[in-house]
């Protein structure tokens, strides 16, 4: 049953006090995360750590959810609508949180304990969702898979960046394997035998270089060479490279990866040489965000003093796996600043910010609003009906 708004003020101070005396154990745990960073799929303390905390407070504890040793669901309320609250806590090799996932994993743990801790478990249902490996690999894509996220209302997370814009601009990405056979040779004492899979390659790395001129708008492919021969004085006849593909939109990208096969089997024709196109792993869809949950988080962010803006329209801010859990609930990925614009994230500054004054009090106003925009919908039958409606929407427009 949906409350009325002067109901739910009282409820969203309710949930900020909550916040507010949990405040010195979730910014143990986020340090306690920074200080100990572990790389995809091996997130055992974190996962431990996280699952632990929520156990304590009588959730209900899935672990090794969806198959991934280090993904976890707890589960609190019955009946009534659902919602997700999705903590990140992989970390970079050789660099440990600089994304910022630890910050991620305190405040989505923050807003299911603040939102148990006020709405008991009658009001709705709620998950925590540990979610493995979005820099390499993606966990919720096969959380997403495993049916994880059916019957949730809403997906709700925040990302710490360098800037504060309500939605993340996030493409759809996804990498290929591009194999060049020839025959081999020696370079001068039989020259003509020789057909270098190499060569092939490297002109399809030029190919890309010119082709990539014309790109739409969020569109990218970006190459390495992972074989290039045994020997000098051996003409290869095997030559590999692995090229990351980004698009605006799923559809998008599914359209550069044929072009890229087209582009393999030109320089194949022209070289001699036989190519192989092969997609690898799983990729990620697009981000879609649902402007009318995003916005509710704008407005609750805002009374802890932080104005999130639209993101600078054309920019793209890579991918996660966030896009194949929006494909599928009305979802939400605000980037909150804990730099300034002129800085990066995936830096050593950028790890040092995760675990500074800063990063503690935007982690701790992301605790509240996703609590308070979680609760919105619980409680609020016009906003989670609206929110689906968006969804529905922008997949009819392929957006």
């Amino acid at each position: 049953m949906s409350r009325r708004p002067e109901d739910l003020d009282g409820l969203y101070e309710r949930i900020r006090r909550e916040c507010a005396s949990r405040a010195e154990r979730l910014w143990e745990v986020s340090r306690t995360l920074h200080a100990d960073p572990e790389p995809a799929y091996e997130e055992h303390r974190a996962a431990r750590l996280l699952g632990g905390e929520l156990e304590r407070a009588g959730f209900r504890v899935e672990r090794e959810a969806a198959g991934l040793e280090t993904a976890f669901v707890a589960r609190s309320g019955a009946g009534g609508r659902c919602v997700a609250l999705l903590m990140e806590y992989d970390a970079l090799p050789g660099l440990g949180h600089a994304c910022g996932h630890n910050l991620i994993a305190a405040a989505g743990l923050g807003a299911a304990l603040a939102l148990r801790g006020v709405l008991g478990e009658d009001a709705g249902r709620v998950l925590a969702v540990g979610t493995p490996a979005e820099e390499r690999g993606g966990g919720k894509v096969d959380l997403a898979a495993a049916g994880v996220f059916d019957g949730a209302d809403a997906a709700l997370m925040f990302h710490p960046g360098v800037h504060d814009w309500s939605w993340a601009p996030l493409t759809a990405q996804t990498q290929v394997q591009v194999a060049f056979h020839g025959r081999a040779a020696h370079p001068t004492g039989d020259p003509t035998r020789g057909i270098d899979a190499l060569a092939g390659l490297v002109q399809l790395f030029n190919t890309v270089a010119v082709v990539s001129r014309r790109l739409p708008p969020g569109s990218h492919v970006q190459g390495i060479v992972t074989h290039g021969g045994t020997a000098t004085n051996i003409v290869p006849d095997y030559a590999e490279g692995l090229f990351g593909l980004r698009a605006a939109t799923t559809a998008a990208l599914d359209e550069l990866v044929r072009e890229l096969g087209v582009w393999a089997a030109g320089v194949a024709a022209a070289t001699g040489t036989t190519a192989d196109v092969r997609r690898i792993g799983k990729g990620y869809a697009h981000f879609r965000d649902n402007d009318v949950l995003s916005e509710r988080f704008t407005r609750h962010l805002a009374r802890s003093g932080i104005t999130l803006t639209q993101p600078v329209p054309g920019t793209y801010l890579g991918s996660s796996d966030i896009g194949d859990v929006s494909t599928r609930v009305p979802a939400i990925h605000p980037f909150v600043a804990i730099l300034g614009e002129e800085a990066s994230d995936h830096t050593p500054a950028f790890a040092r910010a995760a675990d500074s004054e800063r990063g503690r009090a935007v982690m701790l106003a992301a605790a509240e609003a996703l609590a308070c925009t979680a609760a919105d919908v619980l409680l609020r039958d016009d906003l989670s009906a609206r929110a689906w409606a968006r969804l529905r929407e922008k997949e009819a427009a392929g957006l």
